[in-house]
């Protein structure tokens, strides 16, 4: 090439001479030897020199000039391809011709190794001399594939044979360089392709990927691949990664579907391509038909448009003369924004795209076909297990492209097996009819290397993180994978052998045990915004698969439990004091306590697959496969299904069909069924979509007539609030919960309250350390206040004193006032409601706090009766178990701190209404239920006492007089009152329940009342010791004498029960008891003519000796029946009746004693 052609400042002279002469000084061909190449003298050290040009110049420098100077001069066509093809079979055992052709695979790999642009690294140089590069190695793989003379390929892998046959215990790293050396070179040949931008003076056809694979497939390179991969992990450790690469650039872009394909099958595929091509074809130029120009129709049309607000549109063309829609479908177009569209970061394309499909002819569909069956057979379990150990360990020689390329070969292995599997069981279903054998599939064996739970761990994390990092071609790689395996799992569940269903059933119960992986499916879903159509593709593809497979698994196993994670609370470091030592072994302790609180956030749940399915009725999810839905003339029928079913779940599953109540969803409905440019009405699809379209307008229209106000909620977006809305006509009440207070903590044992701070500071001192120094803040501020208040106080004292005032009054009339503890922030104020430790040490402190137990916001104070010297007593304690906690407690058997804590028990009080006994809840016995109880005696201010004495005395003179009152007479006073005091019982209404709100504030009257309640108390009691001394005295004997009158007939006279004039009025809970003994007794005893006196009265027994004291009274003394009550309310009367009142009380005591008896004695009787 002519110096004047090449422009001045492209390459430096001096480089390029040196070049120039290094290619000149290699060898050539000759006249003489007949055309053949023959090389220069000093040859070997030629191609030495031009491979650290390369090395030197171009990669240290980052300068392209000397690949270019080799490329215009012919170097690889010219010089390196005919060294390999001069260099014979038979001489292997040539080192000199052996050197000479490694020095020639040496300089190929470099200027063929593929060339990226990136932004960081890219100069003017790279500009300059990238596309004529990229041309240069098209010509360089075209040469290798095609040389006349010999295989090139073939003669690169003899170069690698002796370091490839030796063992790897037996290698140096020489031999590793020279296998990776060939892998790489192979790996270029396979990366070359045609650069879309640039023009080629060649027929593609001999660069493409039919051409590599014939090449790979005639020059045994598909056997060397097939060697390095089955040994993997035995006899290579290294080359994982370059075997990998080269089969992802092999591979990436096949048609799985067509690659499995016979003859026959293919012809058919590619006719019904054909036929449908046609069908668009004609469709589309029947549209075009209808508006297409004639020569009648060749002047320009203009109409004008007068719209509802009078304005004016002009629409240009005749096709808007048909019709009203015509003219209004035009102006819509004319007023259609094409949003400019922001390219990411992944937008550009590189060679790692896998999304551009590839043809092949059908010479090199059969190759490949035959090497990836083999490959699966054979190498598939060792290659890709050695690959994921490399990753997961981050090995050097692994990139972050690998982890892709990685993900993306095992779906395409994955599907292929599948394809397999479906074509070899297709061919015998054909022989079977004839011959009536059944189909044996093969055992998932072979593919076991990634559906093992390393995998899933993996590939979960691989999406994870390629999800927040956003790298969205990688996630499309792992989506592809999982949606893979997910195919394969369930292959296998459906499966003749049992041990892959049971593996099956094992995979999916791992697959759907962890809930971030349902989340994370959801989220990728959610997260489509403009990321391609390869991508909307996988991601509702995955969707669709992952959500099917769940549904099927959760109706099959009906107690499915999935772990879900939640975040852990962060733990509060104690501040470390400046000047402290640092103490790793606490460090050490806290890393544990954080490890153990991650696992305790995990837990396990059980599995709602319609809650699950309701998270994907969001806005989003529809607005992704409504995107994906756009493309429906490009989708196939299988996309088409995909998307149908979504809508069908949405719609009608879930119930949510105002969710698809939106114009743009529905105008696109419309359009792929009426049309124009709909979808073909010869697609399977046709009548699903037809069907779904007709049903949810129905529906449309019929919730227009419910809420009219959906007309203009279909303009818009709707979020949960406007749905719930529009289906029930009313919006959802939300109910908030308020907080709770947490359990009170109490000290164990009986221990002093020195001794209980001492417990509760030592266990706030693990790490909570603020939360102490928060008390005796407290304490020292209330002990500052308080002593300048007391200070105040003894002043203000001896002023008085001086004055000639009481001092002790004054002292008492003036208290302190309370303190107010005040949170110093936020978190403060949360732990002193939220944190129990902390409020039972501010308890134990004195803190009292004032409101509801369940109100965050109330209020703790130091109460007023703590005086400085307490509280300062308090806060030494505290200071002194901070600065020196104790750890255990108890000298003989101590035990943790920790454990001396415990749940406070709240003895709760029995409700009145309460009963023990089962029924119907109506009152039984014949007791009736009253509206309101005895709420105590009422409060009146008239003379009551005065008058029942009256009363009393009136009825000792009637008694004296010795006029005898049958039993009849006596029955039927006793039942009037019964009645009356049943009817007085009814109209009750308690002082308890109903009462004045003046009362409340009299003072005076609450004293006089608690006065005369500690007389009564004090009376009682020595009523109660007289009685006690009157029981012992009287002795056996008297109860003898008693038994004896009473069989002589001798005169009786019942006990009766009287209240001193202090208790003119019985208990409230005394009176229920009373009636139910007076009830019980027998007719004779409750006779007032057969009363006895009170020498000849004896207990039925003594209090020591008789057993029916230890009977529960509460449940025997309840009244039998009406009858037995309205006799309790008679003689309940007729204790009144009594001459003396001394007497009666000193008899109280034994009477109730020989009552209790004789009641025990009949409940037994009635129970038989």
């Amino acid at each position: 090439m002519d110096d004047d052609t090449i422009p001045r400042g492209v390459v430096d002279p001096e480089v390029r001479a040196y070049v120039y002469s290094l290619v000149s000084a290699l060898g050539g061909t000759g006249a003489d030897e007949d055309g053949r190449y023959v090389l220069g003298d000093d040859a070997l050290a030629c191609l030495k020199d031009i491979k650290r040009w390369l090395k030197l110049y171009d990669e240290k420098a980052n300068r392209l000039d000397v690949a270019r100077c080799l490329a215009e001069a012919n170097l690889v066509k010219g010089d390196l391809l005919e060294i390999l093809a001069a260099w014979p079979e038979d001489a292997t055992e040539d080192r000199v011709k052996s050197k000479i052709a490694l020095a020639c695979l040496e300089i190929l790999v470099p200027l063929t190794w593929p060339i990226e642009k990136t932004e960081l690294h890219t100069t003017v140089n790279h500009h300059r001399h990238i596309p004529y590069l990229q041309l240069a190695q098209i010509s360089y793989k075209r040469e290798i594939l095609e040389h006349a003379s010999s295989s090139i390929l073939r003669t690169a892998v003899r170069i690698g044979l002796p370091s490839i046959a030796l063992s790897i215990g037996e290698r140096q790293s020489r031999d590793e360089g020279i296998i990776k050396l060939l892998l790489y070179f192979l790996r270029n040949i396979v990366m070359i392709s045609a650069p879309q931008n640039l023009p080629v003076e060649w027929n593609e056809a001999e660069v493409s990927r039919s051409a590599t694979i014939q090449s790979f497939h005639q020059q045994d390179v598909f056997a060397l691949l097939l060697t390095i991969a089955s040994n993997m992990g035995e006899d290579f450790n290294t080359q994982d990664v370059v075997v990998l690469e080269l089969l992802f650039y092999l591979l990436k872009g096949i048609d799985i579907e067509k690659l499995f394909m016979d003859e026959v099958q293919l012809e058919a595929k590619k006719s019904s391509d054909l036929q449908g091509l046609i069908a668009k074809e004609a469709a589309m130029l029947r549209g075009y038909a209808k508006n297409a120009p004639t020569r009648h129709n060749r002047f320009g049309t203009m109409i004008w448009v007068k719209r509802d607000d009078e304005r004016m549109s002009s629409v240009s063309g005749q096709d808007v003369l048909s019709n009203s829609q015509k003219t209004m479908s035009k102006m819509d177009q004319s007023k259609k924004w094409n949003r400019p569209k922001q390219h990411g970061r992944n937008a550009e394309q590189d060679p790692n795209h896998y999304d551009i499909p590839v043809p092949l002819t059908a010479a090199a569909s059969d190759n490949l076909r035959s090497f990836v069956e083999e490959f699966l057979d054979s190498s598939f379990n060792p290659l890709f297990s050695h690959i994921r150990r490399a990753i997961e360990r981050e090995a050097d020689r692994v990139l972050e492209v690998h982890a892709q390329q990685y993900f993306f070969l095992v779906s395409w292995f994955l599907e292929a097996e599948r394809m397999r599997r479906k074509n070899k069981q297709s061919k015998h279903s054909k022989k079977s009819q004839a011959i009536g054998t059944a189909f044996e599939a093969d055992s998932y064996g072979i593919v076991a290397s990634v559906l093992n739970q390393e995998t899933f761990i993996l590939l979960n994390r691989f999406m994870q993180d390629r999800l927040d990092l956003k790298s969205w071609h990688e996630v499309n790689a792992g989506m592809r994978c999982f949606t893979q395996i997910l195919y394969t799992v369930q292959e296998m569940a459906e499966s003749n052998p049992e041990e892959d269903q049971e593996i099956a059933e094992n995979i999916q119960n791992r697959i759907f045990y962890e809930e971030t992986t349902h989340d994370r499916i959801l989220a990728i879903l959610r997260g489509y915004k403009d990321q391609g159509f390869s991508y909307l593709d996988a991601a509702t593809e995955l969707s669709h698969v992952f959500l099917r497979m769940l549904e099927r698994y959760s109706k099959e196993n009906v107690d499915l439990q999935i772990r879900s994670r939640r975040r852990a609370r962060k733990l509060k470091k104690a501040n470390i004091q400046v000047g402290e030592p640092q103490d790793t072994t606490a460090d050490l302790e806290s890393e544990a306590e954080d490890v153990a609180e991650v696992q305790r956030v995990s837990k396990e749940r059980k599995f709602d697959f319609s809650r699950f399915s309701s998270k994907f009725m969001t806005q989003s999810c529809i607005d992704t496969f409504v995107a994906f839905t756009i493309f429906y003339k490009d989708l196939s029928t299988e996309q088409l299904k995909r998307a149908h079913r979504f809508f069908y779940r949405v719609a009608f599953k879930q119930e949510m069909s105002v969710m698809l109540f939106r114009l743009d969803i529905i105008a696109l409905f419309n359009k792929m069924i009426k049309g124009p440019e709909g979808l073909n009405l010869a697609s399977p699809m046709f009548g699903e979509w037809d069907e779904l379209t007709r049903q949810l307008i129905r529906r449309m229209i019929k919730k227009l007539q419910q809420r009219p106000e959906l007309a203009v909620e279909m303009l818009f977006s709707k979020i949960s609030s406007t749905v719930f809305y529009l289906e029930y006509g009313y919006e959802k009440q939300t109910i908030t919960s308020k907080p709770r207070a947490p359990a009170e903590l109490e000290v164990k044992g009986s221990l002093s309250r020195e001794e209980q701070i001492e417990i509760v500071v030592a266990v706030l001192h693990n790490d909570k350390l603020d939360a102490i120094d928060f008390v005796k803040t407290a304490l020292k501020s209330a002990i500052d206040e308080r002593r300048s208040w007391e200070a105040e106080a003894e002043a203000r004292n001896i002023l008085n004193g001086e004055n000639g005032q009481d001092a002790e009054n004054q002292t008492d009339s003036f208290k302190p006032p309370s303190i107010i503890v005040k949170p110093d922030n936020d978190e403060r104020k949360l732990a002193m409601f939220k944190d129990n430790q902390l409020r039972l040490l501010m308890t134990l402190a004195g803190f009292e706090r004032i409101g509801v137990d369940d109100d965050a916001d109330c209020t703790w104070i130091m109460p007023s009766d703590l005086t400085s010297t307490q509280l300062q007593e308090t806060c030494d304690v505290i200071d002194r178990s901070r600065s020196d906690p104790i750890t255990q407690y108890g000298s003989e058997d101590p035990i943790p701190v920790e454990e001396m804590l415990r749940r406070k028990t709240i003895i709760r009080r029995r409700a009145e209404f309460d009963d023990d006994s089962e029924g119907d809840g109506l009152a039984s016995d014949g007791e009736e239920e009253f509206l309101f109880p005895a709420g105590g005696p009422t409060n009146r201010k008239s003379d009551a006492l005065a008058e029942l004495k009256k009363k009393r005395r009136k009825r000792r003179v009637d008694n004296t007089s010795d006029v005898e009152i049958d039993d009849e007479a006596q029955s039927a006073k006793r039942k009037a009152r019964a009645l009356a005091e049943l009817e007085k019982r009814r109209k009750l209404k308690s002082d308890v329940l109903v009462h004045d709100s003046d009362d409340e504030d009299d003072e005076e009257r609450d004293r006089d009342f608690f006065a005369r309640e500690a007389e009564r108390r004090k009376g009682q009691s020595l009523k109660v010791l007289e009685a006690l001394n009157s029981a012992k005295k009287d002795g056996s004997d008297t109860s003898i004498g008693s038994k004896r009158k009473r069989s002589n007939g001798e005169d009786h006279r019942s006990k009766k029960i009287r209240y001193s004039s202090t208790d003119s009025e019985p208990d409230e809970d005394e009176l229920p008891r009373m009636q139910g003994i007076q009830s019980s007794l027998d007719p004779e005893d409750q006779d007032p003519s057969t009363t006895d006196d009170h020498d000849s009265e004896t207990p039925f027994s003594s209090p020591q000796n008789n057993p029916l004291n230890e009977i529960d009274l509460n449940k025997a003394l309840l009244p039998r029946n009406t009858d037995s009550f309205a006799a309790g309310k008679v003689s309940t009367l007729a204790m009144d009746e009594e001459e003396d009142e001394e007497e009666d009380e000193a008899r109280l005591l034994p009477g109730s004693t020989r009552l209790r008896g004789r009641l025990a004695m009949l409940d037994d009787s009635d129970d038989d």
